[in-house]
């Protein structure tokens, strides 16, 4: 059975998140932009399976397979309609993009507040 590190796990969630929050922003500031193309991140369980945890090389004849996440890869996204001018961006779409990040930061602290509290209480004893 592997370790769980759930602090590691929770701060890359947070960087793809503000990766994604970074792209939605990107794609509403430039809805009225002629042949402007929404996109968006790749999806953190995609990111998650082409990046595993590993241990680092301390010196330089030791094997360093370690892989950087992929948070920052933006592509494409689906979008709901294309306009005249030929803009793919759907602010509705976009809002609610934005109500998922959001959703899922709000999520990703509470769980580490709660691991971060439960760590704690075994502490003191």
């Amino acid at each position: 059975m592997e370790p769980v590190h759930l602090f590691d796990l929770a701060s890359r969630k947070t960087k793809w998140l503000s990766v994604r929050q970074s792209a939605i922003a990107e794609n509403i500031a430039n809805v009225d932009t002629p042949r402007f193309r929404a996109r968006d991140v790749e999806a953190f369980t995609d990111v998650m399976d082409k990046t595993r945890l590993s241990m680092a090389a301390t010196q330089a004849g030791h094997l360093d397979t370690a892989r950087t996440p992929q948070a920052d890869k933006v592509k494409a996204a689906d979008s709901w309609k294309t306009t005249i001018s030929g803009n793919s961006v759907s602010t509705e779409q976009e809002l609610i993009k934005a109500g998922e990040v959001s959703r899922d930061f709000a999520l990703t602290t509470s769980i580490v507040k709660s691991f971060h509290r439960m760590i704690l209480t075994s502490l003191k004893g």
